[in-house]
């Protein structure tokens, strides 16, 4: 189901069948290095992902993380949405690209498309996490109108994190 649309971009639900392209997304080395590896290396497992990931937050929230993909070709080249997670109050902003499709402009432009889409959802604010050396997605988040409000650690996790908000 379509959800979002920009000018070279359709963010949509994740459907069983781009289990192949979440197995590559979720290994890719940006991934495993900014997100964490979510033991995810078959295609079986990358269906579980879907059902248990964004699949699942469809049901519960409305919304969740959208396959973004061309609107040239349909070709699949990241992840863009919003998360409700419980460790957060307010809902976050969430993105991942494959490799070859960073520095283009698209990351931003999913996002800026996300943001529009959650102020239909009525929300007062969002947030948006990320590791204290992801410099390129903290450099976006500030492109998004978003500040540094802080850091914070996720339950039952070590890493201290950049907490960024954006009341809209």
């Amino acid at each position: 189901m379509k959800v979002i649309e920009t000018d070279r971009l359709i963010l949509r639900w994740v459907e069983y069948s781009d289990d192949a392209f979440i197995l590559t997304l979720l290994n890719e080395p940006g991934w495993l290095q900014y997100i964490g590896d979510k033991g995810i290396k078959t295609l079986d497992d990358a269906k579980d992902y879907i059902a248990s990931g964004p699949r699942a937050m469809y049901e519960r929230e409305g919304f969740g993380l959208f396959l973004t993909e061309t609107k040239e070709d349909h070709t699949p080249i990241g992840l863009c949405g919003l998360i409700k997670r419980a460790s957060l109050e307010d809902v976050d902003i969430g993105f991942a690209f494959l490799a070859d499709y960073q520095s283009k402009g698209y990351a931003y432009e999913a996002a800026r498309g996300t943001v529009e889409f959650a102020k239909g959802l009525n929300l007062n604010r969002l947030v948006a996490i990320t590791s204290k050396d992801n410099y390129s997605s903290a450099k976006l988040l500030e492109k998004l109108g978003m500040e540094l409000e802080g850091y914070m650690t996720l339950p039952n996790d070590t890493e201290e994190l950049k907490l960024f908000a954006l009341n809209i």
